[in-house]
């Protein structure tokens, strides 16, 4: 495993051909093996088992260096990399992860808007609430407003939440939620898909959004505007074929939302019971991913 990981990092790092990230995961998917793809991609002017040897050991020696610090590397070839992520076209070559990884998670994606309402927040808490007692991962963007209040009901109702970030693990962004990252690394998981040092960047956010969808089961959009990260989440989580579930909060207000509802697997939620009715539903309904059994669907009132 530490040869393929050490491979999966120097390729991403060197992009033989100028291959793009995608284009080295599906090379390493297909073959089965990045110390294959290494060896066949690696251009001329690379020759030479010594100098394949220096970038794989240098390669192997910045992941020891990362785990020094806490993190732990996942290559898509790994056992342990999410086993929904895997699903999709966009599934990350590589992960960082500080917290406990558990391949089969159950997780539902809490999204929304940074300026979020009084009421959107009260939705965004008592949702998250209602997943915690189902036994299921509350799954957030680390952003200010309804993320931020899904991820801290979560962690206050003694449950697990999972932040995807859009920047490097070792970033915090915004600044102001670093105390919240440091007690999910703690509590649940903060995953990213970049280098760890990654400054934020508006395209990572996107990525980031794709990556969250692919991560959970269904996404629960409690409240957005008319352009924002979580109206492309549920684009991209529709794309996906994974359920998307919208408030009237967003139905009311969005126009993108009112033609997002026509589309098969998008459903709209009238009230906080129907969120967690159809959340009980989909969670009956859909299969668990390779290796793993969902809990049982608890029917506690939310009080």
């Amino acid at each position: 495993m530490r040869a393929e990981q050490a491979a999966m990092v120097a390729l991403l790092q060197g992009r033989p051909g100028g291959l793009r990230w995608a284009e080295i995961a599906a090379e390493v998917r297909a073959a089965g093996s990045a110390v294959a793809v290494w060896r066949w991609l690696m251009p001329p002017p690379v020759p030479g088992p010594a100098q394949e040897a220096n970038a794989l050991d240098a390669a192997a020696r910045q992941i020891a260096q990362w785990a020094g610090h806490g993190v732990r590397l996942l290559s898509i070839l790994d056992q342990e990399y999410p086993a929904r992520l895997r699903q999709i076209p966009q599934a990350p070559p590589i992960l960082f992860a500080r917290g406990e990884m558990i391949p089969d998670d159950l997780a539902v994606s809490v999204i929304g808007s940074r300026q979020a309402s009084g009421p959107g927040l009260d939705i965004a808490a008592r949702v998250a609430q209602g997943l915690v007692r189902r036994g299921v991962a509350v799954a957030a963007g680390l952003a200010l407003g309804i993320d931020s209040a899904a991820h801290r009901a979560a962690l206050a109702a003694g449950g697990r939440t999972v932040a995807v970030v859009g920047t490097g693990i070792n970033r915090a962004y915004p600044a102001g939620n670093r105390g919240l990252q440091e007690e999910i690394a703690q509590r649940g998981l903060v995953l990213s898909q970049f280098w760890p040092e990654a400054p934020a960047r508006k395209h990572n956010f996107l990525m980031r959004n794709a990556t969250m969808s692919g991560y959970g089961l269904a996404t629960v959009v409690v409240e957005a505007g008319e352009r924002g990260g979580a109206r492309h989440q549920a684009r991209v989580a529709a794309g996906h074929g994974r359920p998307v579930i919208l408030t009237d909060l967003v139905t009311r207000r969005c126009d993108w939302a009112r033609a997002l509802a026509g589309r098969p697997g998008v459903h709209v939620a009238r009230s906080l019971v129907s969120v967690l009715d159809l959340i009980d539903q989909l969670i009956a309904e859909s299969p668990a991913p390779p290796g793993g059994l969902h809990p049982v669907a608890s029917r506690e009132p939310l009080g």
